[in-house]
C-alpha cells in the first residue's frame, strides 16, 4: 500500500527458524516424498528402535523378520521398477535410506544390501529368468540376498580380487572366499564376482549350492545389529543359467557399488540427524550450574557447528537426488556426496557424544552406536581415501591411485 507516494509499512510476521529443520528443506520435497518418508520414519522409529539397543549390545539382528516388514513397506529395491518394486524416484529411496539410519546403520544396511546391490545386480545385469525367479521375492522380503566382491586382500581394489571361476562343460565351477559381507549367512542367493579367462563376471549361488557356506563374523565393535560374514566357495559348481549374461567387466559390480553409495549419502545425514536432536534434547533438560546445559557458550557453539554440518549434508543430498532423478549424476558426484556426509556425520556423532558426558557412551542414547557404526560406513563402499582420489581426478583429469 502506498500513501502520499510512499509504500506504507505493514507489520510483517517475522519467520523463526525451526532447530530440527533450520534450513526449511521440508518445504523442497515433493507431497509423495513427505508420504513415503513420514511412513518410513513412523515404522523405523516405532518397530525398530525399540529393538535395536538390545540387538547392537547381543550382536545378533533379525533380519527375516526386518526383511519382511520391510517388504511389507515396498522399500527393498524401491528405485527399481518391475517385478514387484515400487518405481519410486531416487530422492524417495534416499529419504527412506535417511530414516533408516538415523535408527541404525545396520538397518539402512540391509535394504541397501538387498535392493542397491544383490536386486540391483540381477535387475540391471541378469536375465529374464534369474529377474522373474529372484526380484519378486526379493522385494517381497520372502527372500534376502547379498553381495560377494570384497575379499580380505581385495578390498580398494576389486581388480586384484582371488575368486576364480572355471568352465567345465556346461557349468561354472568356483573357488574362493569373499569377507565382510553384509546378509552373508541370511542370504538365499549369493551373487558372487570372480575372475574368469574372459575377466570379471557375477554368478548367482543359492545358498544350498554344495561347497558353499557362509560363516558369521563375531567380535564387531561397529555394526553390531547387522549379520555380517565370510563366504567359502569350494568347488562350486553352478549351470551356464547363474551366470550374470550383461556383466562382462568390473564396471557391473562397481555400478552396483555406486547404486549403494547413493544410499549412503542420504543415511549417514540420518544417523548425524539423530545424533544432534539427541544432543539437543538431552542439553535443555541436564541441569549445571543452575541452567540447563544448553545455556552455555560453549555448548551452543556445538551445536551450531553441528547444524551447520546436519544442513549442509540434508542439503547436499537431496540436490544429487534431484540429480540422480534427472539422470546428471555421474559416479564422481557420489563420491563426493560419500566422502562429505560420511566425514560430517561422524564428526558430528563425536560432538554430540561430549554433550552427553558419560551418558553418551550408554546404550540407553543412540550417540555412541551412531559414532561406532559410522567408523565402518566411512571406510564401506570405498574408503575416504579412495573416494578422495577419486574426487582428485575429476578435478585434475590425473589418477593418483594407480
Amino acid at each position: 500500500m502506498r500513501q502520499n507516494g510512499r509504500m506504507a509499512i505493514t507489520s510483517v510476521r517475522k519467520p523463526k527458524a525451526n532447530p530440527l529443520d533450520f534450513l526449511e528443506i521440508d518445504s523442497r520435497l515433493s507431497d509423495e516424498e513427505r508420504l513415503i518418508r513420514d511412513n518410513v520414519r513412523a515404522y523405523a522409529q516405532e518397530k525398530i528402535l525399540p529393538r535395536v539397543p538390545d540387538w547392537f549390545e547381543q550382536g545378533t539382528f533379525d533380519s527375516r523378520g526386518v526383511a519382511r516388514e520391510m517388504g511389507q513397506l515396498e522399500v527393498l529395491g524401491m528405485h527399481l521398477s518391475g517385478y514387484g518394486c515400487a518405481g519410486a524416484s531416487a530422492v524417495s529411496y534416499g529419504l527412506t535410506c535417511m530414516e533408516l539410519e538415523a535408527v541404525d546403520s545396520g538397518l539402512r544396511s540391509l535394504v541397501s544390501v538387498q535392493g542397491s546391490l544383490a536386486m540391483f545386480a540381477i535387475w540391471q545385469y541378469g536375465s529374464d529368468e534369474q529377474k522373474e525367479r529372484w526380484l519378486p521375492g526379493m522385494a517381497s522380503g520372502e527372500l534376502i540376498g547379498c553381495f560377494g566382491l570384497t575379499e580380505a586382500d581385495a578390498g580398494s581394489d576389486p581388480a586384484a580380487m582371488r575368486t576364480r571361476a572355471r568352465r567345465d562343460g556346461d557349468d561354472w565351477v568356483i573357488n574362493g572366499s569373499k569377507l565382510w559381507i553384509t546378509n552373508g549367512s541370511v542370504a538365499d542367493v549369493a551373487v558372487i564376482w570372480a575372475q574368469t579367462d574372459d575377466g570379471i563376471r557375477g554368478f548367482l549361488v543359492e545358498k544350498e549350492t554344495p561347497g558353499f557356506s557362509a560363516i558369521d563374523i563375531h567380535g564387531k565393535l561397529s555394526l553390531r545389529a547387522s549379520v555380517t560374514s565370510e563366504l567359502v566357495l569350494d568347488d562350486v559348481r553352478v549351470p551356464a543359467a547363474s551366470q550374470l549374461p550383461e556383466a562382462s567387466s568390473l564396471g557391473a559390480p562397481l555400478s552396483c557399488l555406486n547404486e549403494a553409495r547413493f544410499g549412503i549419502i542420504f543415511g549417514a545425514a540420518g544417523a548425524a540427524r539423530a545424533c544432534f536432536e539427541e544432543a539437543l534434547s538431552y542439553s535443555g533438560e541436564r541441569e549445571v550450574f543452575d541452567k540447563p546445559l544448553s545455556g552455555f557458550q560453549l555448548t551452543q557453539q556445538k551445536f551450531v557447528e553441528m547444524a551447520l554440518e546436519v544442513n549442509k549434508a540434508s542439503l547436499l543430498a537431496l540436490h544429487l537426488g534431484r540429480m540422480k532423478d534427472e539422470g546428471t549424476l555421474a559416479p564422481e558426484h557420489v563420491s563426493f556426496g560419500k566422502l562429505s556426509n560420511t566425514v560430517a556425520a561422524i564428526g558430528v556423532a563425536r560432538t554430540a557424544r561430549t554433550i552427553l558426558g558419560a551418558n553418551g557412551v550408554s546404550l540407553e542414547y543412540p550417540v555412541m552406536r551412531h559414532a561406532n557404526n559410522l567408523e565402518s560406513v566411512l571406510t564401506y563402499e570405498g574408503t575416504a581415501e579412495i573416494h578422495t582420489l577419486v574426487v582428485g581426478a575429476a578435478l585434475t583429469g590425473q589418477q593418483a591411485y594407480r
